[in-house]
């Protein structure tokens, strides 16, 4: 698995943005600031195929911006709502229709927007994994692989109207 380094050079407009704060960072220790930051990507280090070493990638913070005391529970929605997008889990049930886990549930906090951006992440996922299992299938013909992308779009189609999957959708 390849490592995520942090540079520790930052770019002039991510300095400037902390100046403001130094002071207050080094007289509280523990300070935590909520920002936003880009970070790009600055050099990559690839071991040779004998070496026993993972390959690197080494960040750079090049663009920060720290909120004020007023933005900061915003940021931190934001965050959690990213959390939720890249680990929402469930599956899709035998006709297709979506089954969020209750830990994806509890982390949506009953907003129905998070429900809905949770039941979006699993439903493609499980869509896209119905694909892969179809074309993994040696032997099939043009006709059935295009029944299986007919499945596909349907349910993807469904997904979006917020419809509960037809009887026979998946196999």
């Amino acid at each position: 698995m390849t490592a995520i380094k942090l540079d520790s050079k930052l770019s002039a407009q991510a300095d400037t943005s902390l100046e403001p704060y130094a002071g207050k960072l080094y007289s509280r220790p523990g300070m935590a600031l909520v920002g936003v930051v880009e970070l790009r990507h600055v050099e990559r280090t690839q071991p040779a195929p004998d070496e026993e070493k993972a390959p690197s990638v080494k960040l750079r913070i090049t663009a920060l911006e720290i909120a004020n005391q007023g933005q900061e529970e915003t940021l931190r929605e934001a965050q959690r709502a990213l959390y939720l997008h890249r680990n929402a889990q469930g599956t899709l049930d035998e006709s297709g229709d979506i089954e969020l886990a209750d830990r994806t549930l509890k982390m949506t906090g009953n907003m129905l927007h998070a429900i809905e951006a949770a039941r979006y992440e699993v439903g493609v996922r499980g869509w896209a994994e119905h694909a892969r299992r179809a074309m993994a299938v040696s032997g099939s013909t043009a006709n059935e692989l295009r029944a299986e992308l007919r499945k596909v779009a349907q349910g993807l189609e469904r997904l979006l109207r917020g419809e509960p999957a037809e009887d026979g959708d998946r196999s």
